[in-house]
C-alpha cells in the first residue's frame, strides 16, 4: 500500500512539474513550433544517412530498406517517448555539482519525479513524430505476411521499448550519483543504444549482439520481436517464445533501475556546493 501511495504521489508530482514546463514553453507559440519542426528535421538526418547508403547498395547486412526502416521507426519512436519523459535525467551530474540536487531532496515530492519532469520539453515530440512517420512508411512497404500476433507485436514493441529506454535513463542517473560526472557515459547507452538498434544485428559482431541481448537487453526493444515479424532468425539463436518476452524484459529492467535509483539515493553525499 505504501509503495502504491508513493507511485501515485510521484505521478501527480511529475504531472504538475511537467505541466508547469509545458505552459512555460507554450508562452511563445511561434518559437515552440519552429523548435519542434527543427527538432524533427535534425533527427530526420539519421534516416537520411540510411537513405544515402541505400542509394549505393541494395541491402545492408542482408536487410532491405523497408526492413531497416522498421527497425529505425521502432527504435526512434520508443526512444523518443522515453527521451521526452525522462531525457532531463542526463543532467543530474551537473545538478549535484552546483548543489541544486540537494534542493530536490528536501521538497515534499519523490525525487525521481522531480528529476524526470525537470525542464520537460514538448519540443521532443519532433523525435517521436519523425520516428512514427518512418515506422508508418515501413509498415506499409515491408514485405510481411501479417498475422494477429505480428500485428499485436508492433504496439508491444513500442511500449516495451519506451519502458526499456526509460529504465536505462533511470539507471544512468543512479550511476551519476556514484560517479558525480558521468552524463556522457549515460548518453552512450541511451542515445548510442537507439542508434545501434536502428541497424540490423547482422552488421555487428556476435559479442556486441550478445551484450545488448543478455547484459543490457536493448535488443528486446526491436531486434528480437522484429525478427519474428520479418520471419528472420533471432540475433543469437534465442528460443521461439523470446519474441514475446519484451514486456517481461521491460518490467525486469524497470525493477532493476528502481533498485539502482534507491541505492544511489541512499548513498548520496552532498558535495557541499
Amino acid at each position: 500500500m505504501a509503495e502504491r501511495s508513493t507511485l501515485v504521489e510521484g505521478l501527480r508530482a511529475y504531472r504538475l512539474i511537467a505541466g508547469m514546463w509545458v505552459r512555460s514553453g507554450m508562452t511563445y507559440r511561434t518559437s515552440f513550433v519552429f523548435t519542434v519542426v527543427g527538432n524533427l528535421l535534425m533527427t530526420g538526418l539519421d534516416f537520411v544517412s540510411i537513405l544515402l547508403m541505400f542509394s549505393q547498395v541494395d541491402s545492408l547486412g542482408g536487410w532491405s530498406l523497408p526492413e531497416i526502416a522498421l527497425l529505425y521507426g521502432l527504435s526512434a519512436t520508443a526512444f523518443g517517448v522515453a527521451d521526452m519523459l525522462l531525457g532531463s535525467m542526463d543532467v543530474l551530474g551537473s545538478r549535484m555539482r552546483d548543489g541544486s540536487f540537494d534542493v530536490l531532496l528536501v521538497r515534499p515530492a519523490p525525487v525521481l519525479a522531480q528529476v524526470g519532469a525537470d525542464r520537460f520539453a514538448v519540443r521532443r515530440l519532433g523525435r517521436v513524430t519523425q520516428g512514427a512517420l518512418v515506422l508508418g512508411w515501413a509498415l506499409v512497404s515491408v514485405d510481411v505476411d501479417w498475422s494477429v500476433p505480428k500485428v499485436l507485436l508492433v504496439p508491444v514493441m513500442l511500449v516495451s521499448g519506451a519502458a526499456i529506454f526509460s529504465a536505462v535513463f533511470v539507471a544512468g542517473a543512479a550511476f551519476q550519483i556514484f560517479a558525480q560526472d558521468a552524463a556522457e557515459v549515460q548518453n552512450a547507452f541511451t542515445y548510442g543504444g537507439t542508434t545501434l538498434l536502428q541497424y540490423p544485428p547482422t552488421v555487428f559482431g556476435k559479442d556486441l549482439v550478445r551484450g545488448v541481448t543478455f547484459m543490457l537487453p536493448l535488443a528486446f526493444a526491436n531486434w528480437v520481436p522484429a525478427s519474428y515479424v520479418l520471419d528472420r532468425p533471432y540475433p543469437v539463436g534465442l528460443p521461439g517464445w523470446a519474441a514475446f518476452a519484451s514486456p517481461l524484459v521491460a518490467v525486469g529492467c524497470c525493477l532493476l533501475a528502481g533498485l539502482a535509483w534507491r541505492t544511489g539515493l541512499r548513498s548520496y553525499r552532498s558535495t557541499g556546493s
